[in-house]
């Protein structure tokens, strides 16, 4: 699958940095796999049948809910691109239903960031990006996002 930057570059565009969604959006799949893990090994260690039984159900049941969250944080990573040109701005969310945002560097008015202590720890956060004229455009939970506001707002 070609990255979707790559379609709509324009003679004479370059791309100057790239970001995507932050790797927190698996956080809720890494948390039910651990509990589904605990779960199992409870099942193990257990005596008593009725509670072994009750324990795997449980992990199996959490297994599923975990495969779920972990193939919708892969599949919204995959699907999202963030990216900045010598020219523009484009942020694309979506695979069959796309969603796109684009806008020239000139007039992009001003860049704000929003990090939460553990978006500062974990170095992700929410972009705002404020236009002349062109409204306001929230772009969440990427990677890097003083990075990626330094490569629009350094000319």
């Amino acid at each position: 699958m070609a990255r979707y930057i790559d379609e709509i570059l324009q003679p004479g565009e370059r791309v100057l940095y790239s970001t995507n969604a932050h790797w927190i959006f698996y956080f809720p799949a890494i948390l039910a796999w651990i509990v589904a893990l605990v779960l199992f090994a409870a099942s193990r260690r257990s005596d008593v049948y009725s509670v072994e039984m009750l324990s795997l159900f449980g992990s199996g049941l959490v297994a599923l809910a975990a495969l779920y969250w972990t193939v919708r944080g892969w599949f919204h990573r995959l699907t999202t691109e963030t990216d900045v040109t010598n020219l523009r701005v484009v942020h694309k969310v979506g695979f069959i239903k796309r969603r796109t945002f684009e806008m020239a560097l000139d007039k992009v008015e001003s860049v704000d960031v929003d990090q939460t202590i553990l978006g500062r720890i974990l170095n992700y956060g929410d972009v705002t990006i404020n236009g002349v004229g062109e409204g306001r455009e929230t772009i969440r939970t990427i990677a890097s996002p003083l990075a990626f506001r330094s490569s629009i707002t350094t000319r």
